[in-house]
């Protein structure tokens, strides 16, 4: 499958079946899901891996697959995704990321979202995008920074309302300069 986006060293892509072992095993890491309220089980991830695929389908922006270009293996997904939960500045265009342990403190996640931003802004024509994560995730909140995008204050995720320490969200957003 040809790559949408691409960096120097990732290629971002939609979905495909091939990709549902990697994301279910990825999603099942408690490392990797710690700011969420639990692992997903194989069933889970698929109803993920469905409504990632229907997104991108709909609108052309989902989470998209971030593999290595030199090996295509992929490593996770960053891309963006319209929310419709209840909030003060929805509903909106975010964006987000997911990555394998293994592919941390690389900088992986900084240059996919970078070229996502770039995507969204000049193949998509969104003028805002909006990002969110439990204030306790101090490395999510790093990339906002890193990508341009500035603190827009807080606010009590309504999907977390049962997860105290993960329910107050940061909220970071970055507008395009037409």
């Amino acid at each position: 499958m040809d790559y949408l986006i691409t960096t120097a060293r990732l290629g971002l892509r939609a979905w495909n079946a091939s990709d549902l072992e990697s994301l279910a095993a990825m999603c099942a890491d408690p490392e990797v899901m710690r700011f969420f309220p639990e692992t997903l089980n194989p069933i889970q991830s698929k109803s993920l891996f469905d409504r990632l695929q229907k997104c991108y389908l709909d609108n052309g922006l989902t989470y998209f697959v971030v593999e290595l270009k030199a090996t295509r293996t992929f490593i996770g997904f960053s891309g963006m995704l319209y929310q419709t939960y209840e909030a003060p500045f929805t509903p909106c265009i975010d964006i987000g990321w997911r990555f394998k342990k293994a592919a941390w403190g690389k900088g992986y996640a900084t240059e996919a979202a970078n070229a996502c931003l770039n995507y969204a802004f000049q193949k998509k024509k969104v003028n805002e995008i909006y990002s969110v994560c439990p204030s306790i995730n101090i490395d999510s909140e790093s990339i906002m920074k890193k990508i341009g995008m500035k603190h827009e204050g807080t606010f009590k995720h309504p999907a977390l309302k049962n997860y105290p320490e993960l329910e107050e969200c940061l909220i970071y957003k970055i507008v395009h300069a037409l």
